[in-house]
């Protein structure tokens, strides 16, 4: 594969000198408190059809955020120029903004004391990128394993892409640090047919570090067994039975949990998780963790979103809800300290969010899994989640497999099983197959008995 340096990739401290104009207008003009972030990204990709190049997309973009206070009223802007006079009026609007703004009580930046005082090498910066020819022979490969699967005919969206990007976080206390950061893919979608009609299924593979990724080939014949396993589907009879998450699709539980213990739904009150802190949840084999600095992890940094440091959390620790997940705001709100989740946007006041949220794997794989239960429903692929933020109330249209004698059946389409994720958690079970490949993840998982609607 032709390789470049990346010579011009974006450095953080080519962004500090921005910041600390706009913050020093922000005191200027009067706020009592400001923090800011900018950032600077690269991001080139290829898709290829039969064969041929079929986009080439390249994009490059700075931007730059602030927040100011003045006392308990707080206002935020963004702009993509940083000139020096867009940033002096950038840093006037925000702080005629946060004059007229509401007091929040819960406003503030973190205690200086608390701040990172260093930046860890989490090793999330690649050195070298391919070049348009490469990403455009990876793509190449990728769409011709794809259709080298009997009964693919085609394949959509075969592409392979490249980023890089820095941040730079700055406060007036004094805080002034940045990262830089990579992250390279490669996809396809394929689409196999018979007599019987067509079916689409895809895979994908994402790092940091291009070498990490699945080979091209790899991506590609996934993708096209998926299509052509999924040919001849058809419904299953309504009722209760066990289901299982397969791996690609179990994370989209542990991210339903995320969202829930996160501090702005637990201030809120519109958490079906707000009053379970401390309690089990889960059975006591089950472990899952936060982990921002988790080498080469697509959710890894340094510090959060108000320069935080940041810990590795055990969320559930043997089935026990340990903690929320807190920014400076919600944490102050709940009277609890920053458990370091603060995610910033660049338009906005600090959120929540997790890095790498992980469940540890179970001792028994899939097919044991699958044999002693009988009978049940595989899902491979989901659409259309949809759950009740209060009560925990969740359903889903899938597609997948019959469990049938204990093994893999056939195809099944169309369909919708629904549960409380409260009883969910009570019962899972994970497989040993857990791998790695994004920033929230989870083996496969065995739900146990859920309502499932067929034909």
């Amino acid at each position: 594969m032709s390789q470049s340096e990346h010579s011009d990739a974006p450095s953080p401290e080519g962004l500090s000198a921005d910041l600390n104009a706009l913050l020093s207008h922000a005191k200027r003009f009067g706020a009592s408190s400001a923090d800011a972030i900018a950032t600077h990204g690269q991001s080139l990709s290829v898709s290829v059809k039969g064969g041929a190049i079929e986009d080439v997309d390249s994009s490059e973009g700075r931007d730059i955020g602030l927040r100011v206070m003045i006392g308990k009223r707080m206002a935020c802007v963004s702009s993509s120029d940083s000139s020096p006079a867009s940033l002096e009026r950038l840093a006037q609007r925000a702080v005629a903004m946060a004059k007229l703004a509401p007091e929040d009580p819960y406003c503030a930046l973190p205690d200086p004391d608390l701040l990172a005082q260093r930046v860890i090498d989490l090793d999330i910066f690649d050195h070298t990128a391919p070049d348009i020819k490469a990403l455009q022979d990876t793509a190449r490969e990728v769409e011709a394993a794809a259709c080298a699967v009997a009964k693919v005919q085609q394949a959509e969206g075969a592409s392979a892409s490249t980023s890089a990007a820095a941040l730079f976080y700055a406060s007036s206390d004094g805080f002034a640090r940045g990262y830089r950061s990579t992250r390279h893919g490669r996809s396809v979608a394929a689409i196999a047919s018979d007599a019987d009609g067509m079916e689409r299924d895809y895979d994908m593979s994402s790092a940091r570090h291009s070498e990490d990724l699945r080979s091209a080939a790899e991506v590609g014949r996934k993708a096209g067994m998926r299509a052509s396993a999924r040919l001849g589907g058809t419904q299953v009879p309504s009722g209760k039975m066990p289901v299982i998450f397969d791996r690609r699709i179990s994370g989209s539980l542990l991210s339903a949990l995320a969202g829930a213990i996160s501090g702005p739904a637990i201030t809120r009150g519109t958490s079906f998780l707000r009053d379970k802190r401390g309690e089990t949840l889960f059975g006591d084999s089950i472990h899952i963790t936060d982990d921002p600095f988790m080498p080469r992890g697509l959710g890894s940094r340094p510090f959060d979103g108000e320069g935080l440091p940041g810990q590795k959390h055990k969320i559930i620790d043997g089935g026990v809800l340990t903690t929320w997940m807190l920014n400076t705001s919600s944490g102050l709100q709940l009277g609890l300290p920053s458990t370091g989740h603060a995610f910033r946007s660049i338009g906005g006041a600090p959120g929540v969010g997790s890095t790498n949220f992980v469940m540890a794997a179970g001792r028994r794989n899939v097919d044991a899994i699958m044999a002693d239960i009988g009978a049940g429903v595989l899902i491979t692929e989901m659409f259309g989640p949809s759950l009740n933020s209060n009560t925990g109330d969740y359903s889903v249209g899938v597609s997948g497999y019959k469990i049938e004698n204990g093994a893999r059946g056939a195809a099944v389409r169309e369909i919708t099983v629904a549960g409380n994720l409260l009883e969910i958690f009570r019962v899972l079970e994970p497989a040993d197959d857990l791998i790695i490949e994004s920033s929230t993840t989870a083996p496969s998982l065995l739900l146990g008995d859920m309502t499932v609607a067929g034909g």
